[in-house]
Order: structure tokens, then C-alpha cells, then sequence
């Protein structure tokens, strides 16, 4: 479709001789209430009200250094309405005509969302101050002093999460009298991760400040051996970003009356985030072409991404997993379920439901790349939100993987989890939703085939440890990694795993059952660290176990390779032959030079080499597969002087480009929570050997630590960012 031609609008399915209304599925839809809503008929028209109680002012202290905003841990987010959470009480302060006289005066609160409000579905809420009258939500008379009542309200601890419209309304013997819809007092519910009483409830102060309260982080990428941390700004509590987030369920039709449900909330989300079938948050695009959006590799933040679909209603182009799960953490940080995002260091995909990867090898030991379909992203990430899990047998609450990224579908969407984190590490992957998927990512083995000249396969050996080599998450406080394997799969060999194993197979996701031969040479490839447009050696390191001489036929093949772990271009292949007396370590040095594979390089810069094998001396084949991520030159950020509250602070970002070619079409973004809204600039060209400056400014808009992030972007080059750790004074 044309950007000039018009949108087709969706044609709502009807629910027509199914339910007398349509099933509310928008926090957005709903009608205002009536200012007076009669009792019984009304010939004459409204009946003489002066004695009754009028409402004057309704003040919902939503100021952020007002005791709401302020015990409710929600005075960062950037709105002038009352923000509050669930299963904690909040305050209102009604003005009346009159001093309020609780023996004859009668008056409630009413909490609405969404359309057809039922207090049988918890979408239409009346509170009255009264311990006698308790609803689904608590109220009390807290201050009564002249005309002016402070009333306490208490959210129930499974309330349905979203933005609700407020009411103050006046019992007469004739009928309801009550406040006109304002907008100003509406009221955001949120999940409370520090009411006990809520499904999200975490126990540690630290770790509810991390997992909620954050809004920058890290998400790792790179390979097992060489991690590299991007910055990013989660941006939960920017200006808009709540009401995207409400768009994003509303967009999905979920129904309001789940939205009070993590488990159903994270489900629908892992769905919406994507756009494969709900026309969700982004596109995914793994082709290398972003002409008609932004490159994955050049967004510094989630709140430009929500804000931009929830303003132009149409998916924002263009994502691949760590964006998915740097914009699904901020949705799920910003309704307050606690959320990190975490990194799988060599993900199996691809597999077949039997937990195998397979790699096909000739009959002397070459990598048949024709026969090769399966493929092992060197990283991929996911979250994970902290919950209770009463749907599962008790122990598998905590911490649930879901997956944004659409891979495979779930119940006919492109979606993946919540699984218990718990119950993936034991195999009871059983339970919903979608552990098979995820435990086969952290688990699969990585088999090599012999193909012989008439199409027979044999297993010839069989890596049990390089997926799922490392699963890494941001520390908490801190920006070191955090490694938490051990969380998804105990220890390679031990008596746990294989427990862990024979239970997996109970459920049908059994490992491939193979007899290989022993292997008493041993093959290792060792490299420094290597930048784009080096040349470089690889070490083949042979290492002979036996009291015999061992003669090795061995081939090396090197390819770019996208991060995927999916084959571009072949830039290497040499064959080797090496002999090895009894007990003798060998090592062979490979060459490779930039014009090898310069003009092949594809984004992320990856190179995938292998070796693979035969001893001559019997049938084993030996094999070593090593990811090496070129690096990146640096970005320089410069900021000057020490920023304050609502001053201007200047900036310079530097940068210098290394080889001996030019950059064309060059994107910088600078963004930071807190600081600013996200800013591009644009080169056309940046010579070789030649430096660009961008200054520019910020004007903080709140103390305390925060981070300015700047990513660079062009065809050519990929993944190059800076950050520096501010702390903004008052």
C-alpha cells in the first residue's frame, strides 16, 4: 500500500445472536456517565435537590510531591493524572456545599473502564466510604474537616490494570447525582509489586527498584567468548508511553475484563509486541534492507517506537529480538510487572522437536553447507517478568520466560510464554506456555553427520554444551552481566541434568539417541580480539589424548555469517594436514585479511569458522565452530559542565571514521531518559580517516543518575554506540 492511499478500516466482527453488547476490549471506548441518573420516572422534570449534598471540587492529589504519587512509587511518570497501584490505598479529597453529615448524607465513588461497565466484571466500581458497604474495592472517610472529605480508597489486589474514569456521586431518595466525566480525574491502576496481596508481589526492595523503577538498561549481544553491552533507554515513565502501552492491549483486543491477569497480560503482549498477525508494535526484519524504516541496530530507545505507533496507529519498522525485548520490557515495566531482559548465548533454532541440531559432513570431514539447514543465533534475547503462577502445581511461580520475537506460533499467534523459568530448569515442560520451545533453545545438542556417496547419514559426534553456552541478564545496581544458566539448566554431566533429561523425554522432547565413536584428538581455535577491517590469525590448536600417533585430515571453512547464525558468504577454506606424535599438542596458524571479507561483511559483523575432520587411524572426526564479532569503532560523547534541573547543558558527540573507504547516509541518535526526547542527525557522507562533530543540547527535567545514549548508523556499519552516566543535580 501507498503512503497517499487511505487505510482500509478493519471490519469489526459482529457479536450480533452471541451477547446482548460486545465484549469491552478498549480503555479508550466507554460513555460518560449522567449527571443525574433518576430512580424512577420524572414527569416534572429534575426534582428540587438544594438540600442534598453538592459537589464542588474533587481533587485527586495527583501532583507528583503529593502523598499519592509519592507512596505509590509513580510521581517519575510524566502525566498530570493520578498514577496509583492496586491492593495499596490511595486518597481523593471531595469539597462539598456543606459540611458532610455521615448520619443522613450519602455519598460513593465510581470507577468505570471501558464500555457497558458491570460490577459483576469489575469495569464499573462504586466505593462508598462506609465499612459496612465494602465492595470489590475498600473506602473510608480518612479527614472530614468543614465541607472538605479525604477519602481512602484500596484498589483489590486482582483489579483490572488500566485507565478508569471517576465519578463522585450524591445519593438522593430520587436518584444519583454526580460529578461531570473529567478528564483531569481519571485514574491509572497499575500492578504492585509491593502489595503482598498481588500476583506480581516481589519480596526484595533492590530488586523491585531494578525491575521496575529502572528506566535505562543494558541488553548483551555478541558471542559467548566476547560480550558486548548496548545501552538502552526502557523510558517507562516518558510522557505518553502509559497510554501507548494501554493502546498496545487495546490494539490486541484484549479483553478488559483479563487485564488484571499477568499471566493473560504478558501472553497477549508477547503477541502484540510483534506485528506477524495483529498488526503489533514492530515489523520484524532480518534482511539487511531498511530503506523504508529504521535499522534494528539504530534505535536507542523504546519510547520513539511506542509513541510513533500509538500516534500513527500502523507497526513501526523495523525490529529484530533485542529491540522486541528491550520495548517488551518497557510495557511490562511501565504497568508494573516486574521485567528484565535477558540474552541466550548460542540459541537453537530451527530444531525439530527432538532437541538436535545437525551439521552434515562429507566423507573426509568437509561441512556439506547444501545439506546444513538448521542454524544456532549466536545470542538471542527474551524477558522475563516476575509472577505468581496459580495455573501451575506450587514452586513454579517467580520468574517466566516470554518471547516478543515472533518465531513460531502459539495457539495460532506469533507468540511465546510465559514458562516458568523453574520449570524449564527440571523439564516440566508440561506446563503452559510454550516451555517445549524454550527449554530446546537453552538445551539442544549439536550433532555431526557423515554423508556418505549414497545418501547414508551416521552419527559421528556429538556436542552436548555449546547451545545455550550462557544466558546472561544486567546485574542489579550495577552494569555488569549477570549470569543466570543456572537458573535455566544445571551443569553439563551431572546427575541433575540427566534427570532433568529423562523427564523432558517423559513429555516428548527427547534428546537424538546416538552411539558415536570416542575421540582422543581434540581440536580448539583460539583468536585475539579482532576490529572491522583487520587482518587477523586464527589457532588451530590439534591436541592428541592417546599414547598413539594420530594423522588428521582436517578442513577449515570461513563465512559471514548474520547473527542468526544464517550463511552469507564463504571467505575461507584450506585444507590441513596434521600429525601429532602420542601426547603431542599441535598448533596451526590460519591467516585471514580484510579483503577477504570486507566487501562480504553483512550487519553485526559476525565471521562463523569451523573445523571440521578425520583421524586417519580409525573413524573419528574431530570438529571446533568458533563465532568471532569483529569490533566497532567508538563513538565519543563529551558533555559539558555539570547538568542541573532546567538548565541548558551542551553536548558534543565525535566520531572518526576508520578505513579506507567512505560512510554514506550516516544516522546519529541521542537520547536519554529524563534528559531529552530522542534527536537524529544526518551525514551524507563521512570521508576516509576523517572525524564529524555533532553538538547539540539537553535541558534535564529531573534529578538524580540517568544516561545519555547515542547509537551511529549507516549501511556499512552497524552497531556503533556510546554512553555516559550522568547525575543531574537539582
Amino acid at each position: 500500500m501507498s503512503q497517499s492511499e487511505p487505510e482500509t478500516p478493519k471490519k469489526k466482527v459482529s457479536f450480533r445472536g452471541r451477547s446482548n453488547v460486545p465484549v469491552a476490549a478498549s480503555n479508550a471506548e466507554g460513555e460518560d456517565s449522567p449527571e443525574f441518573e433518576p430512580f424512577g420516572l420524572m414527569p416534572r422534570g429534575p426534582p428540587p435537590l438544594a438540600e442534598f449534598l453538592d459537589i464542588w471540587d474533587v481533587n485527586m492529589l495527583a501532583q507528583p510531591n503529593e502523598i499519592n504519587k509519592r507512596e505509590h512509587r509513580t510521581s517519575l511518570y510524566s502525566s498530570p493524572l493520578l498514577i496509583v497501584r492496586r491492593a495499596q490505598e490511595f486518597q481523593i479529597r471531595v469539597t462539598f456545599n456543606r459540611a458532610y453529615d455521615p448520619s443522613k448524607d450519602q455519598f460513593l465513588l465510581e470507577f468505570v473502564i471501558g464500555s457497558s461497565p458491570q460490577t459483576s466484571k469489575g469495569t464499573y466500581i462504586p466505593v462508598f466510604p462506609d465499612p459496612d458497604r465494602m465492595g470489590l474495592w475498600r473506602g473510608r472517610v480518612l479527614d472530614s474537616i468543614d465541607n472538605m472529605v479525604t477519602v481512602g480508597i484500596t484498589a483489590a489486589p486482582d483489579s483490572i490494570v488500566g485507565k478508569f474514569r471517576t465519578y463522585v456521586a450524591v445519593l438522593t431518595p430520587y436518584g444519583i447525582r454526580r460529578t461531570r466525566r473529567e478528564v483531569k480525574h481519571d485514574v491509572y491502576v497499575l500492578f504492585n509489586p509491593w502489595a503482598s496481596d498481588d500476583a506480581v508481589f516481589l519480596k526484595d526492595e533492590t530488586e523491585r527498584k531494578e525491575y521496575i523503577l529502572e528506566e535505562s538498561g543494558v541488553v548483551y549481544h555478541g558471542e559467548a567468548g566476547d560480550v558486548s553491552a548496548r545501552p538502552w533507554n526502557f523510558g517507562q515513565f516518558e510522557y505518553g508511553v502509559l497510554d501507548a502501552c494501554l493502546y498496545v492491549m487495546d490494539q490486541a483486543q484484549m479483553p478488559i475484563t483479563n487485564r488484571g491477569d499477568p499471566i493473560k497480560v504478558a501472553r497477549k503482549a508477547s503477541a502484540a509486541i510483534n506485528s506477524r498477525d495483529d498488526d503489533g508494535v514492530l515489523v520484524g526484519n532480518w534482511s539487511g534492507d531498511y530503506t523504508y524504516g529504521v535499522a534494528p541496530t539504530s534505535w536507542t530507545s523504546s519510547v520513539e517506537i511506542l509513541l510513533t505507533y500509538a500516534t500513527s496507529k500502523r507497526p513501526v519498522c523495523y525490529a529484530q529480538c533485542w529491540v522486541y525485548a528491550a520495548v517488551f520490557n518497557t510495557f511490562l515495566r511501565c504497568l508494573g510487572i516486574p521485567a528484565r531482559v535477558v540474552t541466550n548465548f548460542y540459541s537453537a533454532h530451527d530444531n525439530d522437536g527432538n532437541l538436535k541440531t545437525d551439521i552434515i559432513v562429507d566423507e573426509d570431514g568437509r561441512v556439506d553447507r547444501a545439506r546444513t539447514k538448521d542454524s544456532i543465533w549466536n545470542y538471542h534475547c527474551w524477558n522475563e517478568c516476575y509472577m505468581t503462577r496459580p495455573d501451575l502445581p506450587p514452586g513454579f511461580g517467580g520468574w517466566q520466560a516470554v518471547d516478543a520475537t515472533p518465531q513460531e506460533t502459539s495457539d495460532g499467534l506469533y507468540r511465546c510464554g510465559p514458562a516458568s523459568v523453574r520449570a524449564i530448569k527440571h523439564g516440566q515442560i508440561c506446563f503452559p506456555f510454550d516451555a517445549p520451545f524454550i527449554f530446546a533453545e537453552v538445551n539442544s545438542d549439536v550433532i555431526f553427520y557423515k554423508r556418505d556417496k549414497s545418501g547414508n547419514m551416521q552419527a559421528v559426534k556429538v556436542n552436548t554444551s555449546h547451545v545455550g553456552r550462557m544466558v546472561l541478564t544486567k546485574t542489579i545496581g550495577g552494569e555488569h552481566p549477570f549470569d543466570i544458566t543456572s537458573q535455566y539448566k544445571f551443569p553439563e554431566g551431572t546427575e541433575e541434568e540427566r534427570t532433568v533429561s529423562k523427564k523432558a523425554e517423559e513429555y516428548g522432547l527427547g534428546r537424538q539417541k546416538v552411539d558415536y565413536p570416542e575421540t582422543d584428538v581434540q581440536v580448539d581455535i583460539l583468536v585475539q580480539e579482532v576490529s572491522v577491517g583487520d587482518d587477523f590469525q586464527l589457532t588451530l590448536e590439534f591436541k592428541n589424548h592417546s599414547r598413539d600417533h594420530r594423522s588428521i585430515n582436517a578442513f577449515i571453512n570461513g563465512y559471514v555469517v548474520y547473527y542468526t547464525g544464517v550463511t552469507s558468504d564463504e571467505i575461507k577454506y584450506k585444507t590441513l594436514k596434521v600429525t601429532l606424535d602420542p601426547l603431542q599438542t599441535e598448533r596451526v596458524t590460519v591467516d585471514v585479511r580484510s579483503k577477504d571479507y570486507m566487501s562480504k561483511l553483512v550487519e553485526q559483523c559476525n565471521l562463523h569458522f569451523i573445523v571440521t575432520g578425520r583421524v586417519e587411524e580409525g573413524d573419528q572426526i574431530v570438529s571446533a565452530m568458533r563465532v568471532i564479532t569483529l569490533h566497532v569503532p567508538k563513538l565519543f560523547i563529551k558533555v559539558m559542565g555539570e547538568p542541573r534541573v532546567s538548565e541548558e547543558t551542551l553536548v558534543s558527540v565525535e566520531f572518526t571514521n576508520p578505513f579506507q573507504f567512505s560512510l554514506d547516509n550516516v544516522y546519529l541518535r541521542m537520547d536519554g531518559p529524563g534528559l531529552m526526547s530522542p534527536k537524529i542527525k544526518h551525514f551524507s557522507l563521512i570521508s576516509p580517516n576523517s572525524s564529524v562533530t555533532w553538538p547539540d543540547s539537553f535541558t534535564p527535567r529531573r534529578p538524580g543518575p540517568t544516561k545519555l545514549m547515542v547509537t551511529l548508523d549507516c549501511v556499512a556499519l552497524r552497531q556503533v554506540y556510546s554512553q555516559v552516566l550522568l547525575n543531574v543535580k537539582p
